[in-house]
């Protein structure tokens, strides 16, 4: 399994238009052979004590994909191209974490 965690950071008061179309994407993704989950997360409110909040502007999106040949003909497919296009003008930043189970 190959989990992935993106941590996407908006360009001011875009995030919910990156959202949107972030949901809109979700069923083409999840309809793909090997995704296992697809997911958007913001800061969880009220935060506990020992949470580092990542702020109004920024989203994580938390995926697992049964094998890496799975998530790279993910990031081939047209619906992500054009999910891509759609948003790049309201995006500030983007780490993009691909991880292993430990």
């Amino acid at each position: 399994m190959i989990h992935v965690v993106a941590v996407i950071t908006a360009k001011a008061g875009m995030r919910d238009l990156i959202l949107q179309a972030f949901r809109a994407n979700v069923p083409a993704v999840t309809a793909e052979q090997g995704c296992i989950e697809y997911s958007a997360a913001v800061d969880a409110e009220p935060a506990l004590k020992f949470q580092t909040p990542y702020g109004s502007d920024t989203f994580l999106v938390i995926e697992k994909w049964a094998s890496m040949e799975a998530l790279k003909a993910h990031a081939a497919t047209p619906h992500m191209a054009a999910y891509a296009a759609r948003t790049k003008d309201m995006i500030a930043g983007r780490l993009i974490h691909v991880l292993a189970p430990a």
